[in-house]
């Protein structure tokens, strides 16, 4: 099924088995760009900036081969104040500029599509941003968040949420977000 001129055609057994809450959607950095956040290799090095830092020799050879994870835990090693001083230049680096033309249009039409018939959400991203959140708000959705490493079973009577895959800023762990 097509739904718009020259779009995709969309096969019914999809369209079916998303209405049954088959169906999960899977999202990641790239939704955020609308919203001023960069992708995990920005992310790093705005975080390396903002702790005024520059890669040790390890750090570089680990960064320049994608490992961004493994060289944000080297850098949690290094500075002093550790993991608390990366999260904090964290937190400060996902500040999403929400005013921006389409900040959360991604997201909101996310929210939306990725609804079965019974209205269960099942939607994961590997984001560690805010910006589903602003999404809902604005468009007067509330959902369950999950946040790595206390993830839901994915049954489809279990599981009603979006999922974070690396997890959230303390305050946005649990409970209904809006």
């Amino acid at each position: 099924m097509q739904f718009i001129t020259n779009g995709p055609d969309i096969p019914d057994a999809l369209l079916q088995s998303h209405e049954e809450g088959r169906v999960v959607f899977f999202c990641g950095a790239g939704i955020s760009y609308p919203a001023g956040l960069p992708g995990f290799k920005g992310l790093v090095e705005d975080i390396f900036r903002l702790n005024g830092t520059v890669l040790s020799d390890i750090e570089r050879d680990v960064f320049e081969r994608g490992q961004f994870d493994a060289t944000l835990d080297l850098l949690e090693r290094r500075l002093p104040g550790q993991r608390l001083a990366v999260r904090r230049t964290l937190a400060e680096a996902l500040k999403p500029k929400l005013r921006r033309k389409g900040a959360t249009d991604t997201q909101a039409a996310l929210l939306r599509l990725a609804r079965c018939r019974e209205g269960s959400l099942r939607l994961v991203t590997t984001n560690f941003d805010r910006v589903f959140h602003a999404a809902a708000k604005r468009i007067g959705q509330t959902f369950q968040s999950f946040a790595a490493p206390m993830l839901p079973i994915p049954k489809n009577s279990r599981w009603n949420g979006l999922v974070y895959l690396h997890g959230l800023p303390p305050r946005f762990t649990s409970g209904k977000s809006r």
